[in-house]
């Protein structure tokens, strides 16, 4: 069985200010390179999968730096098209206690922002995969890079790819009404979601009832409806939904759920001191990916997936740089942080 999978999106150059300073305090600035897909890529090659990105970079020093971050984790950048004049860019500022991390973009009339439907060969890409994976930031790019990534959900549904989306609503891109429009469409081809507390509200006003993520409050059956109105709006096969309580920027409670129409399945939860918590999705979706194609049942997927995220907080930069055998140690409970001799 295949187990290759196929993800679609931007690599972006991350800019941040050492340590947690200020941007206004800065003299310099730390370099890592990362995007929502990108990540997913990067968490399945991690997990020794055949995984491979598609984007469009510019043919310039900048994007083959791009290319090389992806390469050195094992990622195939084959499919990769090259043209357009920049890479898409943002400023990180990491919060502290009480102070949130603030991101500053700078990714207008970036390669992939001016990419055109026809610019990927998605047949060539998709050659031997089962699992394609895009994100709702994606589409939010632009009208024509919606319609190229709908082009890859379409080519990918007729060569029996399973499709999942992880609907990251980014209210700095689009407006609800916007996102709802072009989400609702691309849903059509999509087996498996991810969501967090905010996206299905934002983009397809499905809101959990009782639920206040800034007072660290969650009402556990307020999800459930959730997953259950987005599985039977979309006849979806499986829904999962990523539970953070916010206490501050420096700590976190972390958990998911996962539906797959017949049960709700609830994770165990963890405290998280969080290092940094920028692709705390993508790493859960990277191991929800991997945990599907590999077999595991529901439960273990979903505890898989969780432990993988939980650990992705620990680690600076966007990419959840973790093997299997690390994230299975805690999915099995093994949280201490002992030091491994």
């Amino acid at each position: 069985m295949s187990k290759k999978v196929v993800t679609f999106g931007e690599i972006m150059l991350r800019l941040s200010p050492p340590e947690h300073q200020r941007f206004v305090q800065a003299n310099s600035f730390e370099v890592v390179y990362g995007g929502g897909e990108a990540n997913v890529a990067v968490s399945l090659a991690n997990y020794g999968l055949d995984a491979a990105f598609v984007t469009k970079l510019p043919n310039n020093p900048i994007g083959d730096a791009a290319i090389n971050e992806l390469r050195r984790f094992g990622v195939d950048t084959s499919f990769i098209a090259r043209g357009g004049e920049r890479v898409g860019i943002y400023f990180y500022e990491k919060g502290a206690s009480v102070r949130p991390s603030k991101v500053v973009y700078d990714r207008a009339y970036s390669s992939i922002y001016q990419a055109q439907p026809g610019d990927i060969d998605w047949r060539a890409a998709f050659e031997g995969a089962k699992w394609f994976h895009f994100t709702g930031i994606t589409p939010a790019l632009g009208d024509n890079v919606a319609k190229l990534t709908e082009e890859g959900c379409k080519i990918a549904k007729e060569m029996g790819l399973t499709v999942s989306c992880d609907l990251n609503y980014r209210k700095k891109l689009w407006t609800t009404e916007k996102a709802g429009q072009v989400m609702g469409k691309l849903m059509e081809y999509v087996d498996v979601v991810v969501a967090n507390e905010e996206d299905a509200e934002k983009v397809f006003g499905i809101k959990a009832a009782d639920t206040d993520v800034t007072s660290g409050e969650l009402d556990m059956e307020g999800y459930k409806y959730v997953a259950k109105e987005l599985m039977d709006r979309f006849n979806l096969k499986i829904v999962t939904v990523t539970l953070r309580e916010s206490l501050s920027a420096s700590d976190n409670n972390w958990s998911a759920m996962l539906y797959d129409g017949e049960e709700y399945l609830f994770s165990r939860k963890y405290n998280l001191h969080i290092v940094d918590r920028v692709g705390g999705g993508d790493s859960f979706g990277g191991g929800l990916i991997y945990s599907l194609v590999s077999g595991y049942n529901h439960r273990d997927a979903l505890e898989f997936a969780v432990a993988a995220s939980a650990l992705k907080h620990t680690i600076i930069g966007d990419m959840n740089m973790v093997s299997v055998d690390e994230v299975e140690t805690l999915k099995e409970g093994d949280a201490s942080g002992r030091v491994q001799r």
